[in-house]
């Protein structure tokens, strides 16, 4: 299959980055434009199977989403992967070493680790749903923001919010494949056994996704960010960013 990816720098380490449920590469652009007084190297940011400009998966999984996700970062010498709430999640599949790249560090930023059986039901629910087509660009924008958790960090009218949305027969709709919320809840405690890399988990201090004790259940220092969300890489690139120089350096 074919995954739209964007791609920057030269040389160096490689950085990926994966996004989250429902969004696209472009929630990285805060990151990717200061990578350069951050990042000596490259980076990749793909668009998930699924979502964006990248083709749909006939059944979707982390195992699966990671198989397709390694095509881009093959041959990498030394990889670092940045994954947001479902991207952090197959960030940690990658790091299993089971899909033929070394990962050689991995933060998984706001996962959402605990999950109720209404939530699960709500999720295969709306997988179960055909995609809703809209009359004009500006109600497609209102539930793009709304499903990838953008809503009041994104301006409607931006490239960020054009990329996750397609015009076709006459109507908008957005460029996620609808299945994919049907994913399920990841196996955590099994993900982090499996990591063959350095795994910091993190979230940002007001994220109802991912909090803190979610975390601290699975391991003994996550790093929280002060004053965040879920979207912690768009309200604050920079912190992000130093999230990452510090889990590089402190090998």
């Amino acid at each position: 299959m074919t995954l739209r990816a964007r791609r920057g720098g030269e040389g160096g380490p490689t950085l990926l980055l994966l996004h989250g449920m429902g969004a696209t590469s472009e929630a990285w652009n805060g990151v990717t434009e200061r990578l350069d007084r951050y990042w000596d190297g490259s980076w990749v940011a793909p668009d998930l199977p699924g979502h964006g400009g990248s083709e749909a998966l006939e059944h979707y999984s982390f195992g699966h989403m990671a198989a397709e996700v390694a095509h881009c970062v093959r041959g990498a010498d030394r990889l670092v992967v940045l994954g947001h709430s479902l991207g952090g999640v197959v960030a940690l599949a990658l790091a299993s070493g089971w899909y033929g790249v070394r990962v050689d560090a991995v933060c998984g930023l706001g996962i959402k680790v605990s999950w109720s059986e209404q939530e699960l039901a709500g999720a295969a629910a709306a997988a179960a749903r055909p995609a809703r087509s809209f009359d004009n660009r500006a109600q497609a924008a209102e539930r793009y923001l709304k499903v990838s958790g953008l809503s009041g960090l994104v301006a409607p009218d931006s490239a960020e919010v054009d990329a996750g949305l397609v015009l076709a027969d006459g109507g908008w709709r957005l460029g996620m494949d609808q299945r994919a919320f049907g994913i399920g809840a990841p196996d955590m405690p099994g993900l982090l056994a499996a990591a063959r890399a350095r795994v910091v988990l993190a979230a940002g201090e007001h994220d109802p996704m991912s909090p803190a004790a979610d975390l601290r259940a699975l391991v003994p220092d996550p790093v929280i960010l002060p004053s965040l969300g879920h979207n912690a890489q768009v309200q604050n690139p920079e912190a992000v960013l130093r999230l990452v120089t510090h889990l590089t350096n402190s090998r």
